[in-house]
């Protein structure tokens, strides 16, 4: 099959590059971004599937776009072959978490979370969450997540988890079947200021150790296949890692509020340019975030898994990794307001659209990925697929 590698939801090419183009009237030059793989004649997975895995993130804001993908997933799960396992990969609520039960957006925070439990119950899979930025909340509490794992574990009557618990940085282990490891990681833990970090419940609390305990349990998979998920991206072709498009330089202010369509051409282009550069906390850039990345590719080094996924940045993206083998940004459970995506010399596959993707772990220990793109009808594309071992 032949997979459509750039694309830009609703903006054609013309005003892609055009875009491009007046953006880099700030910057200086007007510069092709590099060419992505294409996959081509990928077979299907077949019959002899042990596990299958889907991975989707940032699904928090279920509204039309969002509640599309949701549907679309259950729909594809249901069908889908061997042990089925559903990852939310963070922000599975928007945009503060599970508030306290007195606050007035509490019984919209949990309706928000019970579709993609709903979805899970009604198609028989196992399912696990794993914390993002947004299911933190702003306070300086541990407990917004607490009751976010309560009501995944309850509503679910223990088909899902939220993981890593307590508000813990992980890892946690989840083995599936004879042939795969997923490790859980609260990545949105490394981000936050120590006194905002939970305490005596977790088995590790120090930055260090985490790094111990994540090369611990990644040398003690034997011939399991590792899959890490967690909510931030190691690497992205999108805002969190640097790159932007053209309404960010001329509509800035949308990045404090969706609905700021205040025009700054050529001036808004000072935000994404300082941002690309010196980047907040939640971006790659960011100090703390820089800090957590090394050492999870230190981790990475002796054992390297083979895959990293997350979300954060709100596209499907797949990318060759160096400490892990492929990364994987699957943040198409987004709430419509798809972010733009840059191929970089790594990428295998870019697209800024709603979707999921899918891995299936064959028993004969060969692994199919594919990105499953979804229209705001609901219905569901394979884009792209390619053979990870």
């Amino acid at each position: 099959m032949t997979a459509r590698m750039l694309s830009a939801g609703k903006e054609g090419p013309t005003w892609r590059r055009f875009g491009q183009c007046f953006t880099a009237l700030a910057i200086g030059a007007c510069v092709s971004a590099p060419g992505a793989q294409v996959a081509r004649n990928v077979s299907a997975a077949g019959d002899d599937v042990e596990t299958t895995v889907f991975l989707v993130g940032d699904t928090g804001e279920p509204s039309r776009a969002a509640a599309s993908v949701i549907a679309a997933l259950g729909e594809t799960a249901r069908q889908a072959r061997g042990e089925r396992v559903i990852v939310f990969l963070g922000d599975n609520v928007y945009p503060d978490g599970i508030p306290d039960s007195s606050a007035p957006s509490h019984a919209l925070a949990e309706a928000k979370l019970r579709v993609a439990v709903d979805m899970i119950l009604a198609t028989g899979a196992r399912g696990l969450f794993v914390p993002g930025n947004h299911d933190w909340g702003p306070s300086m509490e541990v407990g917004v997540l607490g009751r976010e794992e309560q009501l995944v574990r309850y509503a679910s009557a223990g088909a899902a988890n939220l993981l890593p618990a307590d508000g813990c940085p992980g890892p946690a282990i989840v083995d599936i079947g004879r042939r795969l490891r997923l490790i859980a990681l609260d990545t949105e833990w490394w981000l936050r200021d120590a006194r905002e970090r939970s305490g005596t419940a977790c088995a590790t609390t120090r930055e260090r150790d985490v790094g111990d305990s994540l090369r611990a349990v990644l040398g003690s998979a034997g011939e399991r296949q590792v899959v890490v998920v967690a909510h931030h991206p190691l690497v992205s072709g999108g805002p969190h890692g640097g790159h932007f498009g053209w309404r960010e330089h001329v509509f800035p202010f949308r990045d404090i509020s969706g609905w700021m369509w205040i025009p700054l051409p050529l001036v808004g282009s000072a935000y994404p340019f300082t941002r690309s550069r010196v980047g907040r906390e939640e971006d790659v850039f960011g100090v703390a975030n820089t800090r957590m990345r090394a050492t999870l590719e230190s981790a990475f080094v002796s054992r390297p898994p083979l895959v990293y996924a997350a979300a954060h940045d709100h596209g499907l993206q797949v990318l060759n990794g160096e400490s892990a083998r492929f990364l994987v940004v699957s943040g198409g459970g987004s709430d419509g307001d798809l972010n733009p995506v840059h191929a970089l010399p790594s990428t295998r596959f870019a697209r800024s659209a709603n979707g999921f993707m899918r891995l299936e772990m064959q028993r004969d220990g060969r692994v199919r990925l594919s990105v499953i793109s979804v229209d705001a009808s609901g219905g569901a594309l394979e884009e792209f697929a390619m053979w990870l071992t």
